[in-house]
């Protein structure tokens, strides 16, 4: 790390440099945005009332398979 801030500073040539010379990059493929074209896009955010009306049927679910369980024993 020490060597990379070193060389960083001065901009440096070295053995561990990677660098292209721009004739050689294809300019109608070039993209130097921000965003990683191989990352998985995320989901939207869901609305509270979205997320609490989910829950609530969960809930719901959740004690009629308690009470078929009950039901068994």
């Amino acid at each position: 790390m020490k060597e990379f801030v070193e060389l960083q500073a001065s901009f440096a040539v070295s053995d561990k440099s990677w660098s292209v010379a721009i004739a050689d990059l294809d300019t109608d493929s070039l993209d130097l945005s921000v965003k990683n074209p191989n990352k998985a896009e995320e989901a939207p955010l869901r609305e509270p009332e979205v997320i609490i009306a989910e829950i609530a049927a969960l809930d719901k679910e959740s004690v009629k398979i308690l009470e078929g369980i009950r039901g068994l024993l």
